[in-house]
């Protein structure tokens, strides 16, 4: 009864739940190491050179569980999310993609979540994914899910409060749940507009969560948005919803651009994604409107820290100009005010120099 979880792409939005889900039913969960420069080099040996950062990566995880002895490994085909919101090829493919290019013995969990078909639904795709496991019983299944939602909403609702993300988890899955107050004030605000996959794994993000707080940068995400507010970003945006990660992008970037709070965005997208580059270029046209600057990053595995550190330090510093010179232009001197007129000459010594 165990179950091996990569610890890449869907992992870091949905691993709450999972966790919530499998423990409840007496799954043990066997997660995978963080990404390091070997587990990207070993998945990028195995598939072409086009496929995207992300699904590289996630190939090195698969390895790295088969390394760790796991014979069964949970590898979902998330093709749709809801009615006609659809998740890009490579992400409805990955069962297949991973089964054609890892040659070693394992048993894939591929279990399908397709909400634009009937018969496809949530609980269609949880009794499929334990089904290798011998449970069948629908009502503990259900309870089982239950458990899952407490731990995903608990996470939600720490997030939402401005809490770390890594911080967070460690309490959702301890079943605890804390709402932290936010006491320091920063000078500047950034949103960060990304998947949750390129952001929260540090090594494919090179920690920018970090290097920006050591900007003194306030930095937002999706995490802390309600879908609601997500779905009014798209529609602030002028956008109909279409890719299934639309939220993160498309949502998210529309919400920030109205809030006052935030003095600027910064996309990060992994190089060769079909789906990001349409959202970001909406996302770019938009930000002139909204009157926020942009700073646009892509990375892939070649992506060197020093460069990257370059431009977000470039892309701050002129922020903190930005805000500066608006703060100036605000200060305005009344010309009725009553300012003395320090250019004058005492009488007394002027008697002085005429007796003289």
């Amino acid at each position: 009864m165990k179950i091996g979880i990569p610890r890449a792409m869907s992992f870091y939005h949905n691993y709450t739940f999972f966790f919530g889900f499998f423990t409840a039913l007496g799954i043990e969960i066997v997660l995978s190491d963080k990404t390091t420069k070997k587990t990207l080099s070993r998945g990028s040996s195995l598939v072409v050179s086009e496929t995207c950062m992300p699904v590289k990566v996630y190939v090195g995880h698969v390895l790295n569980l088969l390394d760790k002895g796991v014979d069964k490994i949970f590898i979902p085909s998330f093709q749709s999310i809801a009615p006609k919101i659809y998740n890009c090829s490579k992400i409805r493919g990955l069962p297949d993609l991973v089964r054609n290019v890892v040659k070693q013995d394992f048993t894939i969990i591929d279990a399908t979540l397709d909400k634009s078909e009937k018969k496809r639904g949530l609980y269609e795709f949880l009794k499929e994914t334990v089904a290798p496991f011998g449970i069948t019983d629908e009502k503990k299944i259900k309870k089982a899910s239950k458990t899952g939602w407490k731990v995903y909403n608990n996470f939600k609702v720490m997030t939402a409060s401005g809490m770390d993300y890594n911080q967070a988890m460690n309490y959702a899955l301890q079943g605890k749940v804390f709402i932290q107050k936010e006491d320091k004030e920063y000078p500047i605000s950034i949103a960060l507009v990304s998947h949750y996959y390129n952001i929260y794994d540090e090594r494919t993000s090179m920690k920018i969560f970090d290097k920006l707080r050591k900007m003194d940068v306030k930095v937002y995400s999706a995490l802390q948005l309600t879908d609601k507010q997500m779905d009014e970003g798209i529609n602030a945006l002028g956008q109909i919803a279409y890719w299934a990660n639309e939220h993160e992008m498309t949502g998210c970037a529309g919400h920030y651009l109205k809030d006052n709070k935030i003095d600027g965005l910064i996309t990060l997208t992994a190089f060769g994604c079909g789906p990001d580059s349409l959202m970001v270029d909406r996302i770019t046209r938009k930000t002139k409107q909204f009157n926020k600057p942009l700073l646009n990053l892509t990375i892939d595995e070649h992506t060197g820290e020093a460069g990257f550190i370059t431009r977000l330090e470039a892309f701050v510093d002129m922020l903190y100009r930005k805000k500066r010179a608006s703060i100036i232009n605000k200060i305005n001197i009344d010309e009725t005010q009553y300012i003395p007129n320090t250019n004058f000459i005492q009488v007394d010594d002027v008697v002085k120099n005429k007796s003289l």
